[in-house]
């Protein structure tokens, strides 16, 4: 966390040094708060401090493995120590606020990249870890593996606490099977359950099938809706060599 601030930090001193002419539309243009104030040639540090700075998080999942042996949806004390672990961050970026009087924040981190840049890195030095690091990617911030299978109700149990903790931002997700408009009612529940548990931003997956032969997108039965073949049929495919 440390590292992350003085380099967070570093940054806004950098960024605070432009002038609003720099960023002709963001603060030229009025975008930013209070920045209608200031004129071209003026350095931008005075409105650059609306921003956010946030410390983000990701692969809470694997850390408690490699800390406890099980992950927040395998153990309720694993979940106890994800949510002390995630308090701990968000203390850190209240105490700078006091400090520096800057909008620092938590940020439940929801970036692909880094999931799949890290544990590349961590397995090259530390090898296959099970449970760490052998997959392809760590779970985003603090979600449940997405190969663990466990219940929607369960799932948005676990993960709802979190959402109030990291105020940069949260998303938790729900895959379902099928077509969500054969189950309205139970989509609608699943909804409710997410808002009830007071998570701030929450989505829900399903799958989209594709047709391979006539490339249609879209939900698809029995029968394709664009070119009506059954998916019991079967048409030779062939490749030809250029």
């Amino acid at each position: 966390m440390h590292m992350a601030h003085d380099y967070l930090l570093d940054r806004y001193e950098i960024i605070a040094e432009k002038h609003v002419y720099n960023f002709p539309f963001l603060i030229g243009e009025g975008a930013w708060l209070d920045s209608e104030k200031l004129k071209p040639t003026d350095k931008i540090r005075e409105v650059l401090k609306h921003a956010s700075i946030s410390i983000g998080y990701c692969g809470l999942a694997e850390c408690l493995v490699a800390l406890v042996g099980k992950h927040h949806g395998e153990s309720e004390e694993a979940q106890e120590l994800g949510l002390k672990i995630i308090q701990h961050i968000r203390d850190y970026t209240d105490g700078l606020i006091e400090k520096e009087h800057l909008n620092w924040s938590c940020f439940a981190t929801p970036a692909e990249s880094t999931a799949g840049t890290f544990i590349r890195a961590d397995k090259k030095k530390y090898g296959v870890i099970p449970g760490v690091t052998e997959h392809s990617y760590y779970s985003n911030s603090f979600h449940c593996p997405v190969y663990y299978p466990i219940s929607a109700w369960k799932k948005i149990k676990i993960e709802a606490p979190y959402h109030s903790i990291s105020n940069a931002g949260h998303i938790s997700y729900i895959e379902i099977d099928g077509d969500p408009l054969k189950n309205v009612k139970a989509f609608e529940k699943v909804v409710r359950a997410m808002h009830d548990a007071d998570m701030g931003y929450y989505s829900i997956n399903h799958p989209v099938d594709r047709d391979p032969i006539c490339g249609y997108t879209g939900l698809i039965e029995n029968e394709c809706p664009h070119c009506h073949r059954k998916e019991v049929e079967t048409k030779k495919l062939t490749i030809k060599k250029l």
